[in-house]
């Protein structure tokens, strides 16, 4: 006896981004403030990191909170309800709480109850991640919008006095709606893995230490050198790949927004890919530091709401950080 075939749900023909949010932290932090904690300077930070400020949040504010006013400005923007709804992905490497996750909760904050929920835990590439599973969602017929959110309360797993991180990373909150479309609006991911060198980027203990040693809260570490050669060699490599994928070329690109690591990785990238002149490149690293998976969001949200010209264009985005993961892909923005 042969079963029957199985039932498959028919999608739309393809999937964009269709609205934008952000969420900015009120207390902005300068170099001064910082360089009080590590023995350093306001020219230190600038030349190593192109970082002149970023933004640090309160008490009240949380990954869960930022998520769920960044996404609902989302919502506003691409004109529908949160019961409108099928899925909320949010990508954070930040949330303290490793039971239950952080997305259902932000889905009951803004209404939209009936969605799925579930966080990703990609770190800086987890926004680029979110967007590519949001991206074929919609295009098997899962659901009918997702909502990508990158989040990050950064300050609550940076030790302030460790002069390789403490003037690297900020707060914030940034979201997408992702909803049918008739033509393609997000090209195919590339990405991928490196376990071996996990320990790049890394807590320096874990929190059974804590329990059961009494050890010092866990923060994050990094290797700076080591991490910005990898950055250096790998983004362009995948920013290539997408734009193969995608089947264009850098001329045809409105925008690049990398993850906002680091000034100089943003340099170093843009120039290894030729990029002309009237492509843009996001700097948002500059006023809001690094906010790992909120950055590219982020990012893309400051280069709208300077240049509306830019709405319609494509940009490449490209994600990547401890892990090692990385992922690239072309979009259309919003």
């Amino acid at each position: 006896m042969t079963a029957d075939a199985l039932r498959t749900q028919e999608g739309a023909p393809a999937a964009r981004i269709i609205g934008i949010g952000t969420y900015r932290p009120a207390r902005l932090v300068g170099n001064d403030e910082i360089s009080t904690h590590i023995d350093s300077s306001d020219a230190w930070i600038r030349q190593r990191s192109g970082i002149v400020s970023r933004r640090f949040a309160t008490d009240g504010d949380t990954v869960v909170t930022m998520a769920a006013a960044a996404a609902t400005k989302a919502m506003d923007q691409a004109g529908i309800d949160p019961t409108d709804i099928g899925m909320v992905l949010l990508a954070s490497m930040s949330h303290l709480e490793q039971a239950p996750a952080a997305a259902p909760r932000v889905a009951h904050l803004i209404g939209a109850d009936a969605a799925a929920a579930t966080d990703i835990g990609a770190a800086c590439a987890g926004f680029c991640y979110a967007l590519a599973l949001a991206d074929s969602l919609v295009r098997s017929g899962s659901v009918g919008h997702v909502l990508v959110i990158g989040s990050e309360k950064m300050t609550d797993i940076v030790d302030r006095t460790d002069r390789q991180t403490a003037f690297i990373f900020g707060d914030g909150a940034g979201a997408v709606v992702v909803g049918p479309a008739g033509t393609p609006g997000i090209g195919p991911v590339v990405w991928g893995a490196d376990g071996s060198r996990h320990g790049l980027i890394a807590h320096n203990r874990s929190w059974l230490e804590t329990r059961e040693q009494h050890a010092p809260w866990p923060v994050l570490r990094m290797a700076g050198p080591e991490v910005f050669r990898w950055a250096a060699l790998k983004v362009p490599e995948i920013s290539r790949q997408a734009l193969n994928a995608a089947g264009i070329d850098a001329g045809d690109l409105a925008a690049f927004i990398p993850h906002q690591a680091n000034a100089r990785i943003v340099d170093v990238a843009a120039r290894a890919l030729k990029l002309p002149p009237h492509v843009v490149v996001a700097k948002d690293i500059v006023e809001s530091g690094n906010t790992s998976a909120a950055s590219i969001p982020l990012a893309m949200d400051s280069l709208l709401s300077m240049d509306a010209g830019l709405s319609g264009g494509h940009a490449l985005l490209v994600g990547f950080g401890a892990g090692l993961v990385h992922a690239a892909q072309v979009v259309t923005l919003p």
